[in-house]
């Protein structure tokens, strides 16, 4: 199994967010199970000259893109065994930020086309591309609507994973044609589109095999409006094909007993003797009190209202009546980034902001940290708490998205397995309320003691992540073999392979004709014998019943002809004659040789006196009734045993057919195989024109 990982980020070359944590740690767990990865992303100005350094080029070619036809270079190297692939064009790349810039449609239209122009100069071929994110939405269009016309792109499977719904990439309608090279087609069927925009995300929705998202929760979640961001309803549409998948994260690289950036390094045997020590280092680099017996309060996050900002805030002075420390860590909103400041500034030696991003500041923090704070409003998976668990710091956590799925509330009374504190709403007390419920933990030290153990030992590594997308990768791609291009004298030698093998096959369905000729015969000899069955099964019932109702009227015209009795014997013998028709094509279905004695003419008796009218208009009115009900009862009868005759046929000939259908393409089915090869297509026909193939059967 191949799989070929696109994002617009990864770690360690190129970090925002979790997704370069993601794509820097899935491909490799992957292959410790087996699965060949590799991971491509843009070559951006940003990445550092130690990788640059070690770059090869591998491919250079164009791509269009509308009427543009602009540059596209790969650049190769190998990252703990993981083959690394960089798109490389400095007008587009080579920039001082990742995202934010007006052409942003342009520069990953771009980029998603030259992924799919270099797998067939690279020398890998993958069975699964893994998109993710609204960066890469692009890519399954672009697939499905222009590259699969070659050969060489038919079969490949394209899932697409979820990281943040709230970033979807929308830009206006008038990217379509003159930027992106698409038709319009697709934007007023609603493939790429959503509110009468251009949506990435909806894009890379619609066009993939299946869709993740990185915690089963949130794919739950986004079917609501409060998350759905305005995609809740198409998201729902999607629910046969998502799937929600929890991160990991590296454990080789948050390791607190090899980290680099820690000052002391221990586990959980000595962590009750080393940790202390940690944190006093971090205290003492931060300006804070040293003293290991207060508690330290933790953030590192992006300073936005999605984070959770806005309870902080409000209930910040409170929490500093508390004997606690708060250390802050990130970048974003001046807002929330003030608000801190001036914390920070009436509360000297107990709180420490630090508006930026320093990854060893980030990791000293984790370490030295006792309580780790992440009041989101939603977090599709968060890989923060899961980080800080590593290094034995209790995480504090809204029940919410991934945190909801990897935090176990600790309770004293209920709960002694939990792995950190939790509550549910978004409410500023009920977060206020949680971190006093820790510091009175912090305060009873076994008790604290066994929550930072639960929390240190937690699994929160790849394996069970990345086993769980090993076994849909091989879900999605099924067995599929491996395409390759196919050239035209491939085409004709299989044509002639399989002119001789159409010939052979002729003869075997000769034979094939021939045992179905002999089954049907023997079927129809049978078919008598079926119907005579079903009849002798049913006419008995019948009898019976115009027996009795026959009776009942003959005892009520009896009264009525006391003083006529020959006319009873002329009513008989109509009766008899009205039956022998109906009871002759009966008999013949049933008993050839029976059929004399029962189309037999009954023979006139003498004229009887008449009786009166009322007498005769009565008997008349019998004799009607039950002619009538005698035909009704004798036409269901025979309704009845076409019906199981047919329905005898029907299965038998169905089962005789199979059989030798199945002899049938047994004896060709190796010529089949090779007369099913496809003529070879060009790449870069107008996106959405159709593929007519060749059938190399002659």
């Amino acid at each position: 199994m191949k799989v070929l990982f696109v994002a617009s980020e990864a770690a360690p070359f190129i970090k925002t967010g979790g997704l370069a944590d993601v794509m820097g740690a899935l491909p490799k767990a992957l292959q410790t199970l087996g699965v060949e990865t590799a991971l491509v992303i843009p070559n951006y100005g940003g990445i550092g000259w130690d990788y640059k350094n070690r770059m090869e080029t591998v491919y250079t070619g164009t791509v269009d893109l509308s009427w543009r036809n602009q540059y596209m270079g790969v650049q190769k190297l190998v990252q703990d065994g993981v083959p690394v692939y960089f798109i490389d064009n400095e007008y587009y790349f080579m920039r001082d930020k990742l995202y934010g810039y007006q052409d942003d449609a342009e520069r990953f239209g771009f980029f998603a086309k030259a992924v799919l122009a270099m797998l067939p100069n690279i020398g890998f071929r993958p069975d699964v591309i893994h998109s993710n994110d609204w960066h890469t939405g692009l890519l399954g269009a672009y697939l499905k609507e222009d590259f699969m016309q070659d050969p060489f792109y038919q079969g490949l499977k394209n899932i697409y994973t979820i990281h943040n719904l709230k970033y979807q990439g929308v830009f206006g309608r008038d990217v379509v044609e003159d930027v992106l090279g698409m038709p319009l087609r697709l934007l007023h069927n609603g493939n790429i589109e959503n509110a009468g925009n251009v949506n990435f995300m909806k894009a890379g929705m619609c066009y993939a095999d299946y869709i993740t998202t990185v915690s089963p929760t949130y794919a739950e979640e986004i079917t609501y409006p409060y998350f759905g961001e305005g995609l809740e309803d198409y998201v729902a549409l999607c629910a046969g094909k998502i799937r929600g998948i929890l991160n990991g994260v590296d454990e080789k690289e948050y390791d607190p007993e090899t980290d680099p950036n820690i000052p002391v390094h221990f586990n959980a045997a000595n962590m009750f003797v080393k940790k202390p020590l940690a944190k006093e280092a971090m205290q003492r680099e931060l300006g804070l009190a040293v003293n290991r017996d207060v508690p330290v309060l933790a953030m590192i996050t992006r300073l936005v209202e999605a984070k959770g900002l806005d309870l902080v805030t409000h209930i910040m002075n409170e929490l500093m009546q508390e004997q606690a420390q708060l250390v802050v860590i990130g970048s974003g909103d001046e807002e929330y980034a003030n608000a801190l400041r001036e914390l920070a500034w009436t509360h000297p030696g107990s709180v420490s902001v630090n508006i930026l991003f320093d990854e060893g500041l980030a990791r000293r923090v984790y370490a030295g940290a006792d309580m780790f704070l992440m009041p989101s409003r939603y977090e599709a998976c968060g890989l923060s708490q899961m980080i800080a668990m590593r290094y034995g710091t209790v995480p504090v956590v809204r029940e919410i998205g991934g945190l909801k799925d990897s935090i176990k509330n600790f309770d004293k009374y209920e709960a002694l397995d939990g792995n950190g504190l939790s509550f549910k709403n978004f409410n500023a007390h009920e977060f206020l309320f949680t971190i006093k419920r820790g510091l009175s933990i912090f305060a009873d030290k076994p008790l604290w003691e066994k929550l930072v153990l639960n929390t240190m030992r937690s699994d929160n590594s790849w394996k069970r992540s990345a086993q769980a997308y090993a076994d849909l990768y091989e879900k999605i791609a099924g067995n599929a073999v491996t395409g390759e291009p196919v050239f035209e004298e491939q085409v004709a030698e299989a044509a002639g392979e399989s002119l001789a093998a159409v010939k052979g096959e002729d003869a075997v369905k000769e034979t094939g004709d021939a045992v179905v000729a002999m089954e049907e015969s023997k079927e129809a000899e049978e078919a008598p014998q079926a119907a005579e069955e079903v009849v002798a099964q049913t006419v008995p019932e019948i009898q019976q019943e115009l027996t009795a109702e026959a009776k009942g009227e003959a005892a009520e015209v009896k009264e009525e002809t006391a003083e006529a009795p020959e006319v009873k014997a002329e009513a008989a013998e109509k009766k008899e004659e009205a039956e022998a028709p109906e009871a002759k094509a009966d008999k013949t279905a049933e008993n050839p040789e029976e059929t004399k004695t029962v189309t037999e003419p009954a023979k006139k008796k003498p004229a009887a006196k008449r009786t009166t009218k009322k007498a005769a208009d009565k008997a008349t009115e019998a004799e009607k009734s039950e002619s009538k009900k005698t035909a009704a009862k004798k036409t269901a009868a025979k309704k009845s045993a076409a019906a199981a005759e047919k329905g005898a046929e029907a299965k038998k000939t169905s089962a005789r057919k199979t059989t030798a259908k199945k002899k049938t393409e047994a004896a060709v089915g190796t010529a089949s195989e090779t007369a099913e090869v496809p003529a070879p297509k060009k790449r870069g026909r107008k996106p959405g024109s159709k593929n007519k193939k060749k059938d190399a059967e002659s």
